[in-house]
């Protein structure tokens, strides 16, 4: 039998068998731990809306998983279970099954033993997380040593991570050794105890059109990348309060340029702000083969320089370089808004990069929009310096891009989607085949077999489950 037949069959035959499993205080099974032993590849936990405090660590073995809250964002609260729970404390999700999703969820105030507390554990290899939110957890997403992964974190917000039982070692996202991280439209602020809003071991990083920043809180840098590799950094606002512990923003290869080579860093049209007296805005190892930092606007104090370490090729074009955090114009930095103003000196600061790393462009197309989403960004020929660009009355400006959330959902002989009824979408199943196609605001559903599916339209894509 030809090898690729025999794959579609299987994958056929576990879109057929896939269950969906309801957690809720009314359901037969009102906690995740209950179902976690039950469920099978390809299945679907649907989980009420609702809080559920105290529930035991809930580890997912079986693969290609989507777990999804519903009829709003359930808020999972560790408790006293998880936090004395010596042989086996974690956090609250240990994904252990490869290809999991885990969709509108919130994850609060894991503690365990050790201080690692997380949200989410990562175990197996390629997670995707969208639309979360991580509250007050020792760690918000920690992900452990995995090869051949890719893992991917969009649309969540991370606050308040980090112990104070052992400060500067948890952080509101940590991901160690995989092969990818993949970090976009986020909202990471505020560690506590000197953490980090977000570190990544991953040889190849791609965070773009984020708000990654601390407002008051005692962190420590906002991003550290220690080993190198390659990272792309496009689109992001990226601030340093007045209380954090570091001195700079953005770190990279500082414990050992030990990833894959080359070790290259791609820095292009974001917003840096350091709201300290003192301090830089990148410090990396000696010995980086190469550093492109373009077309950011980097506002604040830099009595260290606005860049610690010697890369063997520096380009530094189209930078707008401020002492203070009023100089570029921007329309309240007190409030955190860094949209320009009409007279901001960093409008038609820069030129086309006409770059693209890795299939990614550092010539910004989206911006960042509060919270967790993003929009096209406008354009007038010349782009500005940073992560926004100022929508004069000539720039033709982008509509904005929402994430494609289909209801209701579950759903049974049609889904309605929050979007003009001119764009197109596709519907495909886990294995990435196209099942539907069309145009409009509605997709019929009642051919489908039962379980969890992809919608993917020029917005962006969801997913959606068939009762």
């Amino acid at each position: 039998m030809d090898y690729r037949l025999l794959v579609a069959f299987i994958l056929m035959a576990n879109q057929i068998t896939a269950t969906t499993w309801q957690v809720g205080p009314t359901r037969t099974y009102p906690y995740c731990s209950q179902v976690a032993p039950l469920v099978q590849d390809g299945d679907t936990v649907a989980i009420d809306f609702a809080v559920y405090v105290n529930d035991p660590q809930v580890e997912w073995t079986a693969n290609n998983l989507y777990i999804v809250g519903v009829g709003g964002r359930p808020r999972l609260e560790a408790g006293s279970i998880i936090a004395n729970d010596v042989s086996n404390g974690k956090g609250i999700f240990v994904t252990s099954g490869t290809g999991i999703a885990i969709e509108n969820i919130e994850f609060a105030l894991a503690q365990v033993p050790d201080h690692n507390g997380a949200g989410i554990r990562q175990q197996g290899p390629d997670l995707q997380v969208i639309n979360c939110r991580f509250d007050g957890n020792e760690m918000g997403i920690l992900a452990g040593n995995i090869s051949n992964c890719t893992t991917i974190i969009e649309y969540t917000e991370f606050l308040n991570g980090g112990s104070a039982l052992n400060p500067g070692y948890q952080h509101n996202v940590y991901i160690n050794h995989i092969d990818t991280l993949v970090f976009r439209y986020n909202y990471s602020h505020d560690a506590i105890a000197e953490g980090h809003e977000l570190k990544s071991r991953a040889n190849y990083n791609f965070i773009e059109y984020n708000r990654i920043a601390n407002e008051t809180s005692v962190d420590s840098r906002t991003i550290d990348l220690p080993n190198g590799g390659t990272s792309v950094i496009v689109g992001n606002i990226v601030e340093q309060g007045p209380n954090s512990a570091n001195s700079n923003l953005l770190g990279y290869g500082l414990e050992g340029l030990t990833n894959p080579a080359p070790h290259a860093l791609y820095v292009a049209h974001n917003t840096f702000v350091n709201k300290k007296p003192t301090g830089s805005f990148i410090q990396l190892a000696n010995g980086t083969d190469s550093l492109y930092l373009c077309n950011n606007i980097l506002a604040g104090a830099h009595t260290g320089g606005y860049l610690l370490g010697t890369p063997d090729v520096l380009d530094s074009t189209g930078n707008m370089l401020a002492d203070l955090v009023t100089d570029p114009g921007f329309v309240d930095p007190v409030v955190y808004d860094y949209h320009l103003q009409a007279g901001s000196s960093a409008r038609d600061h820069s030129s086309p990069l006409n770059k693209v790393v890795l299939g990614h462009s550092l010539d910004a197309t989206l911006e960042y929009v509060d919270q967790c989403d993003h929009s096209i960004r406008p354009s007038d020929g010349i782009p500005d310096a940073g992560a926004f660009e100022y929508n004069s009355p000539v720039s033709i400006a982008g509509p904005a891009v929402h994430h494609p959330y289909p209801f209701p959902n579950p759903c049974t002989d049609r889904l309605i989607l929050q979007q003009a009824p001119s764009e197109e979408y596709e519907v495909l199943d886990a294995s990435g085949r196209c099942l539907l196609s069309g145009n409009g605001n509605e997709v019929p559903t009642n051919r489908l077999s039962p379980g969890w599916y992809i919608l993917k339209t020029k917005s962006g894509q969801s997913r959606f489950i068939r009762e």
